[in-house]
């Protein structure tokens, strides 16, 4: 259920709010990576097996403070000072786990290029469609909760400087509208958000998009379901792609919106990209609960937040 730390907080809290939430996600995910085998994952996992501390968070959540810190320092989604706090952030920390083209083009922009051609150059000139826009994006949603259309306009912002790709923008556009509605559906039950968080993205979500398609997929998919055969039918970030990632996300926060432990085990269970979507779900689903809800013992087995 919500907490009181959720009541009456302005734009900046609720950005950080998310970050809190997104870096939880990242930090317990990342550490499933380090089983030897998806098997012994999977048997971790249905223990319930706290992964050891300390838990080290990834390019996921240094992205997603970039993103509030902009935000709190503009009060807008300032695209040219959004890629250089993405690159000083690369520069400072290069080894937080970033993919091959995000690492090329924030170098780059970090010795001065224009984020701009380097990010619509990608791939042949097609841009990204990789996961990394909307891996760091709920703080966009947490922070524009209160206009959904301010929502969508500043996510698609954010994800231009690295995922020019239509598929990439939809799963930042998409992700960032299921935080804002979690946090604008406190005090409905949690039937009614998971309606209401599926509603508002698929109303939201470029139709013309492969991430669309499978969100209308998710929607259609029966409740009783579990994480593992939803990643089955909808892909959980094998191919680190938007559209096999996103819709995974947005279906395992509208089901464990009200649990924040809950739905980092579900979460992960689904293996794929797993730091990347308990990071995403972590960001949606702390929005509707309120830090207090975070297990301390997780927090404290978190790195500290560079902020």
């Amino acid at each position: 259920m919500t907490t009181d730390d959720t009541d009456a907080t302005s734009p900046d809290e609720r950005a950080a709010l998310s970050v809190e939430g997104v870096s939880i996600g990242d930090a317990f995910g990342e550490r499933f990576f380090e089983c030897r085998s998806d098997q012994q994952a999977r048997e971790a996992i249905e223990a319930r097996e706290l992964p050891e501390a300390p838990w080290r968070y990834t390019d996921d959540t240094v992205m997603a403070l970039g993103i509030a810190e902009v935000l709190r320092e503009a009060g807008e989604l300032d695209q040219e000072h959004l890629a250089d706090v993405f690159a000083e952030r690369y520069r400072r920390e290069p080894r937080r786990g970033y993919g091959s083209n995000a690492r090329r083009l924030l170098q780059r922009v970090a010795e001065g290029e224009d984020w701009s051609e380097l990010s619509h150059e990608a791939f042949g000139g097609e841009g990204s469609f990789g996961n990394g826009a909307a891996m760091r994006v709920t703080p966009v949603g947490g922070y524009f909760a209160d206009d959904l259309d301010d929502v969508v306009e500043a996510a698609r912002q954010s994800a231009e400087i690295t995922h020019a790709h239509p598929e990439g923008i939809a799963g930042a556009i998409a992700v960032a509208v299921a935080a804002a509605v979690a946090w604008r559906t406190r005090g409905v039950s949690a039937r009614g958000v998971r309606h209401a968080i599926m509603d508002e993205v698929l109303e939201r979500t470029p139709e013309s998009s492969e991430v669309y398609d499978r969100l209308e997929r998710a929607d259609d998919l029966e409740h009783h379901l579990e994480p593992s055969e939803v990643a089955d039918e909808l892909g959980s970030g094998q191919r680190v792609t938007a559209m096999d990632t996103v819709p995974f996300v947005v279906w395992c926060a509208a089901h464990y919106v009200d649990d924040v432990e809950e739905a980092m085990w579900q979460t992960v269970s689904g293996l794929g990209d797993r730091d990347t979507t308990s990071a995403m779900v972590g960001g949606i689903v702390a929005l509707r609960t309120g830090r207090d809800a975070i297990p301390d013992e997780w927090r404290d087995r978190r790195e500290a937040l560079d902020w």
